[in-house]
């Protein structure tokens, strides 16, 4: 492409408005996806060293329990290991059917965040390993969570 004048970070087009990040696949079920934007990526799936350029005060914990496994211990047990980070202002559960729950926490203070994801990140939880994330903050107030 570089021979037909293209250069890095450019759009495509005689003006160069077209597209210049990569198209990527998410799937959505067994059989179907949806095309998105480099940008647009979940921030779940980059390295650790990538989320922490975007910092959050609401960090996303993944895969601690299963649909279903939901228990009443659940909710105090990870309050008071997030509240080991720092203030926390809200946390929020999330279960459907075909994924695992999803653990919102809200804290006083993005360096709280980062401490909590930086932590959190690949540990174990009752044989599980914890996928942590952030999440935007504008989305979880307005209760975006699915």
């Amino acid at each position: 492409m570089a021979k037909m004048g293209y250069k890095e970070g450019q759009g495509l087009g005689k003006e160069e408005q077209g597209i210049n990040k990569a198209l990527h696949v998410e799937k959505t079920s067994k059989t179907q996806g949806k095309i998105i934007y480099e940008n647009e990526k979940k921030n779940e799936d980059l390295p650790i060293t990538e989320m922490l350029k975007n910092p959050s005060k609401v960090v996303l914990l993944r895969n601690m329990v299963g649909p279903g496994e939901v228990d009443a211990e659940l909710e105090p047990e990870t309050k008071e290991e997030c509240s080991k980070y720092g203030e926390i202002y809200e946390k929020k559960d999330y279960e459907s059917e075909e994924d695992a729950v999803k653990i919102f926490i809200e804290f006083a203070q993005v360096d709280s965040a980062i401490k909590a994801l930086v932590d959190l990140n690949g540990r174990y939880f009752g044989g599980r390993i914890v996928k942590a994330s952030f999440y935007e903050l504008e989305k979880f107030r307005k209760g975006n969570i699915q």
